[in-house]
């Protein structure tokens, strides 16, 4: 039987050996409470700080900025609401993409609810949204901008830096989810310029259930959970120490090798778009040049996603039609729909994201799968 082949590494990704092996001992021997007083506590406490250190490094920050989250969603959820309810008399302005993850999208949605003024910047056909559209909506009521620095469906990378320096001009803050980006492209937050980011360990073979987001110093945001004083009284829970100490091990594991896997992947990417070429397939290639590697959002001719995705599960293939935390809604991405793709390829469209653990023949026998459903 031929070896599944998963090329949905934008969903979740597997725990990796080194990040299991680094979780083990808090999940037996060292099983304390980091907050309790007595020598039990000892060892998970150091090994919280030294997590702190790790992630900080790996991302240029300060082991002070970053906050332990359960993921993603979490931290977008934190980061928005957080800085809103910083002012609830001004209910100023947030302003966000129309291609953002819906965990930003549905969370501007709650903010609307509450008298907040949300406004939703388009993009180009590569997905790209323009520092001059920007220009345009900031004002002097402007509390936040969040941009995603790595759209989750077409790969599409933005001009962080840029949109950031902007927002700055105007004193206003800045976000970005980086859930697709931390250990898969470079990440420095002092020379983007963010006020903060999230990000969730699974993306990057670390557990699921586990995040942080980064808060650079001087920005003040709402505490996201009252209760004890873990996370600088930031957010209050004990801390789940195996899923943090596994974080830090994946991310650290991924940024030593950062370079090397870039290359590695793009190379797999740049075989399986030569194959379905050579194979005569009718198909748009979505998103932007500059995307992270590894990520493909292809749109085949008057064809169907959906059909396309159940038919290589059946043969031990593993796609998506678009956002996986969109899965049981069969109408049109709303990413898909904002980059303008053409009607009779649209429906036809499906995400492959691929990881270390894909290999150059597991491409051209995708290529081939594909290939043989579209043709027949």
């Amino acid at each position: 039987m031929r070896k599944l082949i998963y090329a949905d590494h934008a969903a979740t990704t597997a725990l990796s050996p080194l990040a299991r092996s680094a979780m083990e001992p808090w999940l037996q021997a060292e099983f304390g409470n980091p907050s309790t007083l007595y020598s039990l506590a000892r060892e998970p406490r150091k090994a919280i700080l030294s997590s702190r250190e790790i992630i900080a490094d790996c991302i240029g920050a300060e082991p002070e900025e970053i906050y332990f989250t359960s993921g993603g969603t979490e931290s977008d959820n934190w980061a928005l609401t957080g800085i809103a309810l910083q002012y609830p008399e001004r209910h100023g302005q947030i302003i966000t993409s129309s291609i953002e993850h819906h965990a930003v999208l549905h969370t501007c949605n709650f903010l609307q609810r509450l008298g907040y003024s949300v406004d939703f910047l388009p993009v180009d056909q590569y997905g790209v949204v323009s520092v001059d559209d920007l220009e345009k909506k900031i004002n002097d009521n402007s509390l936040l901008v969040s941009i995603m620095l790595a759209n989750n469906e077409i790969g599409t990378i933005q001009p962080i830096e840029e949109l950031a320096g902007m927002a700055h001009r105007h004193g206003c803050c800045f976000h970005t989810d980086a859930v697709q980006a931390v250990g898969h492209i470079p990440i420095d937050v002092k020379k983007m310029q963010v006020d903060m980011l999230s990000a969730s360990a699974h993306k990057f073979n670390g557990p699921k259930g586990i995040g942080f987001l980064y808060i650079r110093n001087g920005v003040h945001i709402e505490p996201l959970l009252h209760g004890g004083g873990q996370e600088n009284g930031m957010r209050a829970g004990t801390e789940n120490v195996a899923s943090i100490v596994g974080m830090a091990a994946a991310i650290r594991e991924h940024n030593e090798h950062l370079e090397l896997e870039m290359e590695y992947l793009q190379s797999l990417s740049d075989i399986l778009i030569k194959e379905l070429s050579n194979a005569g397939l009718d198909y748009i290639e979505n998103g932007s040049k500059n995307r992270v590697p590894g990520s493909l959002s292809l749109s085949f001719k008057d064809t169907d996603g959906e059909m396309l995705l159940h038919r290589l599960d059946l043969m031990g293939t593993e796609v998506a039609t678009g956002s996986a935390c969109n899965s049981k809604e069969s109408e049109l991405s709303h990413v898909i729909q904002a980059i303008h793709v053409p009607d009779d390829y649209a429906k036809g469209t499906i995400r492959i994201t691929l990881g270390m653990d894909n290999d150059k023949e597991q491409m051209r026998h995708l290529a081939q799968q594909i290939s043989r459903i579209l043709q027949r």
